[in-house]
């Protein structure tokens, strides 16, 4: 069974940082891409980043040069660093286990998700 716990959010003024981090277990970390998503009130869960087993990145221009993904392999876990961050930036983040092979830029290519944690930011 494979498990996705996240965690770090939280309320944060604008300009400020936050950093996400999300515990895996059930299969084999270090072997699968990781990647968040965020979903804000009556939209769409979008893509925000993703990492591959390879340490590979891939962002989407939204977030492109304030977020950074990481991944601690003997960890488990997966971060993501949030700087200059803004209202617009307010979601409940998820992060979430790739299928192998897939790209990672997309909801379909995940297969596994966490319960998702709430990131607001004030103006």
């Amino acid at each position: 069974q494979v498990q996705l716990v996240e965690s770090g959010g939280g309320l944060v003024q604008a300009g400020g940082s936050l950093r996400l981090s999300c515990a895996a277990s059930g299969r084999t970390f270090s072997s699968y891409r990781m990647g968040w998503f965020r979903q804000a009130p009556e939209k769409e869960r979008e893509f925000v980043a993703t990492i591959s087993s390879g340490d590979s990145k891939y962002y989407a221009d939204s977030v492109k040069g304030r977020f950074t993904i990481s991944r601690d392999n003997a960890k488990n876990t997966v971060y993501l660093q949030m700087n200059s961050l803004k209202p617009e930036d307010t979601a409940v983040y998820y992060c979430a286990s790739s299928r192998l092979g897939y790209s990672g830029a997309y909801y379909t290519d995940y297969d596994y998700w966490g319960q998702g944690t709430q990131v607001t930011v004030s103006s």
